[in-house]
C-alpha cells in the first residue's frame, strides 16, 4: 500500500527525537561508568605510589645517614681546571666548597699536574664525577696549563685504534669560560673537551655550559652569575644522582646533547624554547658528526651506512671530485700538442681528506708527501720510563729519535698495518715531489715543536727534554715506503751531514732501489713471511711479480757492506710454522741481524681480519726464536726486549771474546760515512767498523730482560690498549 509523502513527513520528527533521547541517555551512562573506573584506578595507583615512595625515601635516607655509598651512583667529585688569569681556579675552589656541603668529597686538580695518559681511563672505573672548568685563551687556544691535556684528549678521540668506549663509565660535566666578543673561537676549548670526552664514550651528567665574560651577552649578566647558575644545576643533579633519582644522560638524544626541556614541551616557556633553539644552533658546529662517531674511510674504519644528514656532504664531495676530473680533462684538451712539464701534471700525494685525518691523529705533515710524528717510546724515555727495543739492541737514545718518512705511499697492504691502509698505495712514484732539504728542515722543526709540548708535563726530565730538541737518530719507518722517494739518497746524505744516524725500513718490493741505495746506518727489510702464499696473504702486495721482487730484494741486501737486518713480524696461526723456509731466506740475504717481534694488534678494521688471537705471547716468540736459531749455523740469540715482545738474533761475527757488540758507535759511523761521501764512494767501510759493545742488561738471559736499569719501569694499573704509536 502506498503511503502519502505527507504522512511520512509527519512521523519523521517524533521518531528522530525519540532516537536522540535514547542515544543521549546511553552516552551519559557510558561516560559516567568510564569516569568511575578511572577514579578508582587513579586512587589505587596513588596509594601504591605513596607506599613505594615512603619505602624508597626511608632506604635512601638511612643509607646517607650511615655513610654507605656502595648503592649510590657517585662517591666523590674531581674538579679539573685550566686557568690563565685565575678565574677558573677560583671557580674550582668555590665548587669544591659547595660539593662539600652535600657531604661528598671533592678534589681540585690543576690540569698541568694531571697525566691523562696514565689516569683518565682509571676515572671511568671509579664512581667519581669529573668536572672540567676550561677557559678559552688567545685565539681559541687552551690555557698554558691545559695544552697537554687538550692535545692528548684530541689525539685519543680521533685515533681510530681507540674504541668508542675507551672512557665508558666516566661521568662528567663541563663549564667553559670564554668571551663572546671573540665570535670565531667563543668557548671552543670547553666545547671541544665536552665533544672529545663524549666521542670516547664518557657520560654527560649535564650539558656543556658556556660562561661569558662579556657582560653584554652573558645570559645572567656576568661570568660569575653564569657560573652560579650552572653550579646550582650541577648540585641539584649531583644530589639526584646520590639518591638514585636521576640517571646520567643516555646519549640517545640529538647528537648526545642533554636537554632538560624540549622545545615543544608545554612546560617550557617561550623564552626557554628560544634559548634552547639558539644553544642548539651554536653547538651544531661543535657536536660530533656521524663521520667522527663511526669512522670514515679516512679514519680507518669504513662504514657503508650513511646518515641522511650526511648525504649533503657526500653529494658535495662527489660533485667536487667530478668537477676536478672535468677540469683536468679540459686542461689536457687545451694543451693539445703541447707537452707540459711532467711534474706540473702530477697531483699531490696528500689529499685534503687524508691531511685532515692524519693531522687529527697527531701527524705533522710536511709538503705534499712527507710526515713526522712522535713515537710513544720517545715520550716514554723523556719521562725516564725506558726506551724502545732499538735502544736495547743498538744503543739508540729514544728521546732523541725522530720518526719520519719522505713517502706516505706504500706498495703493500699488510694485514697488521697500524694505519689500516688509509695512506696512498702505488707501485711507482707518480705524485709531485718535494725537495729533500725542505723535507729535512721541516721534519726537524716539527719534531722540535712536538718535543716542546712536553715542557712541564709530569715526570719529564729536564736534561732529556733539552737533549730531545737535538735529534740524533732518524727512524725512516713511520708509515709507507721511504725508498720509493726518488731523492732518497740525497735525503740520507743530508741526514748524515747533520750528524743524524739513519734507520731505513723497506718492504722488499724494490730491489733496484736497494742496490742503488747509498750507505745507511742500518738497513731493514721486512720479512713477514717465508713462502709465496703466506707473503701474499699477510703483506698483500700490489706487484704481480711480488715474490720474485721479494727474493731479489734479499739478494740485493746481501751485497750491502753496512749493517743489515731482517725484520720478522710473527702473526700467530699465519706465519709461525715456517721455520725451515725462514732459515733458507736467511742464507739468501745473509743479514747481520734478525729482529723477531710479535705482531701488535691495532684495533678492528674492515681492511683486516686480524684479532687479538693472532698476537703471540712473549714466551711463544722466545720459543720461535730458539727453534729458528737452531737451524742457523752462524747465528745466536743476542738481545731481548720483553716490553716490546721482541728478540734479536745476531751473526756470530758480532760476538767478540764472548761479548756481544750489537750496539753502534754513532760518532765512528759519522766519520766513516763522511769519508765515503768526500771520496765520491771510493772509500768504503763495513758493519764491523762501527760496532760497539752491548751492555750486560741488554743481553738475552739478563735479569732486566732488556730494560735499561737507569730508567724506572712503569706498569699501568689498567691494562688498556696501547694507543700512542710506533
Amino acid at each position: 500500500m502506498d503511503v502519502p509523502v505527507e504522512t511520512w513527513n509527519g512521523l519523521g520528527a517524533p521518531l528522530m527525537s525519540l532516537w536522540l533521547n535514547r542515544f543521549y541517555i546511553y552516552s551519559c551512562a557510558a561516560f559516567g561508568f568510564s569516569l568511575w573506573l578511572c577514579i578508582q584506578f587513579i586512587t589505587k595507583a596513588k596509594k601504591q605510589n605513596a607506599k613505594h615512595l615512603q619505602t624508597f625515601s626511608k632506604v635512601t635516607e638511612d643509607d646517607l645517614a650511615k655513610g654507605q655509598t656502595e648503592n649510590l651512583h657517585i662517591t666523590g667529585v674531581k674538579i679539573f681546571y685550566g686557568s690563565q688569569t685565575g678565574t677558573a681556579q677560583r671557580f674550582a675552589s668555590i665548587l669544591a666548597e659547595a660539593v662539600g656541603s652535600v657531604d661528598l668529597p671533592a678534589e681540585v686538580i690543576d690540569l698541568k699536574d694531571y697525566d691523562p695518559d696514565d689516569s683518565l681511563a682509571e676515572e671511568a672505573t671509579s664512581k667519581n664525577v669529573c668536572v672540567f672548568l676550561a677557559a678559552t685563551y688567545m685565539d681559541g687556544k687552551p690555557t698554558d696549563n691545559a695544552v697537554w691535556f687538550c692535545k692528548w684528549l684530541e689525539e685519543t678521540a680521533n685515533d681510530f685504534r681507540v674504541g668508542k668506549k675507551y672512557l665508558k663509565g666516566l661521568q662528567y660535566a663541563v663549564f667553559g669560560l670564554g668571551n663572546s666578543l671573540y665570535v670565531d673561537h667563543y668557548n671552543t676549548v670547553g666545547r671541544s673537551i665536552d665533544r672529545w670526552l663524549w666521542m670516547l664514550g664518557a657520560i654527560r651528567i649535564l650539558s656543556c655550559t658556556k660562561g661569558d665574560s662579556n657582560v653584554a651577552k652573558s645570559k645572567h649578566g656576568s661570568i660569575e652569575a653564569d657560573f652560579e647558575a650552572w653550579k646550582g644545576k650541577f648540585l641539584a643533579r649531583l644530589k639526584a644522582l646520590c639518591k638514585g633519582e636521576k640517571k646520567p644522560c643516555s646519549g640517545r638524544c640529538k647528537k648526545g646533547k642533554c636537554q632538560s626541556k624540549r622545545k615543544g614541551s608545554p612546560e617550557a616557556s617561550d623564552q626557554e624554547r628560544r634559548a634552547l633553539k639558539q644553544e642548539e644552533k651554536e653547538e651544531e658546529l661543535f657536536e660530533t658528526t656521524s663521520e667522527e662517531e663511526s669512522g670514515s674511510e679516512e679514519g680507518g674504519v669504513a662504514n657503508p651506512v650513511v646518515d641522511v644528514e650526511d648525504l649533503g656532504k657526500m653529494v658535495g664531495h662527489i660533485k667536487k671530485a667530478q668537477r676536478e676530473r672535468e677540469l683536468d680533462k679540459e686542461a689536457s684538451q687545451r694543451s693539445g700538442s703541447q707537452q707540459p712539464h711532467e711534474e706540473d701534471e702530477r697531483r699531490e700525494m696528500i689529499t685534503p681528506a687524508l691531511r685532515d685525518a692524519l693531522t687529527k691523529q697527531g701527524y705533522r705533515l710536511i709538503g705534499s708527501h712527507s710526515g713526522v710524528k712522535l713515537c710513544r717510546w720517545t715520550k716514554s724515555m723523556l719521562r725516564g720510563r725506558g726506551g724502545c727495543y732499538k735502544h736495547t739492541f743498538y744503543g739508540i737514545e729514544s728521546h732523541r729519535c725522530m720518526e719520519t718518512t719522505p713517502s706516505l705511499a706504500c706498495a703493500n697492504k699488510c694485514v697488521f698495518c697500524w694505519r689500516h691502509h688509509t695512506n696512498p698505495v702505488g707501485t711507482e712514484w707518480r705524485w709531485k715531489m718535494d725537495q729533500p732539504d725542505m723535507i729535512l728542515q721541516e721534519a726537524i722543526e716539527n719534531h722540535r715543536n712536538l718535543i716542546k709540548q712536553f715542557k712541564g708535563v709530569p715526570g719529564v726530565k729536564s736534561d732529556r727534554l733539552e737533549e730531545g730538541m737535538l735529534p740524533k737518530h732518524c727512524a725512516l719507518s713511520l708509515v709507507g715506503e721511504p725508498i720509493m722517494y726518488p731523492e732518497i739518497n740525497r735525503f740520507l746524505r743530508l741526514l748524515h751531514s747533520c750528524n743524524i744516524s739513519s734507520f731505513l725500513v723497506t718492504n722488499a718490493q724494490f730491489p733496484v732501489e736497494i742496490r742503488h741505495l747509498e750507505p745507511v746506518t742500518q738497513l731493514y727489510v721486512s720479512v713477514d713471511a717465508s713462502t709465496k702464499e703466506s707473503l701474499k696473504k699477510i703483506d698483500r702486495p700490489l706487484f704481480k711479480d711480488f715474490w720474485q721482487r721479494f727474493l731479489d730484494s734479499l739478494t740485493a741486501l746481501a751485497e750491502k757492506q753496512q749493517r743489515t737486518v731482517y725484520r720478522l713480524t710473527l702473526v700467530k696461526s699465519w706465519n709461525v710454522e715456517e721455520l725451515q723456509a725462514y732459515s733458507e731466506l736467511v742464507s739468501l740475504g745473509k743479514p747481520d741481524f734478525i729482529e723477531v717481534k710479535g705482531v701488535t694488534y691495532c684495533g678492528e678494521s674492515s681492511a683486516s681480519n686480524l684479532t687479538m688471537a693472532n698476537v703471540p705471547w712473549h714466551e711463544e716468540v722466545v720459543r720461535f726464536v730458539q727453534e729458528l736459531t737452531s737451524l742457523l749455523q752462524d747465528y745466536e740469540i743476542a738481545c731481548e726486549h720483553e716490553h716490546s715482545n721482541c728478540l734479536l738474533i745476531a751473526h756470530k761475527k758480532f760476538k767478540i771474546d764472548g761479548k756481544w757488540h750489537t750496539w753502534i758507535d754513532y760518532d765512528r759511523f759519522q766519520d766513516l760515512v763522511h769519508e765515503h761521501e768526500q771520496s765520491g764512494g771510493a772509500t768504503t767501510f763495513t758493519s764491523a767498523d762501527y760496532r760497539a759493545e752491548t751492555p750486560s742488561w741488554a743481553v738475552f738471559g739478563a735479569r732486566e730482560q732488556g730494560f735499561d736499569p737507569q730508567d724506572t719501569r712503569f706498569q699501568r694499573k689498567n691494562k688498556t690498549k696501547d694507543i700512542s704509536g710506533c
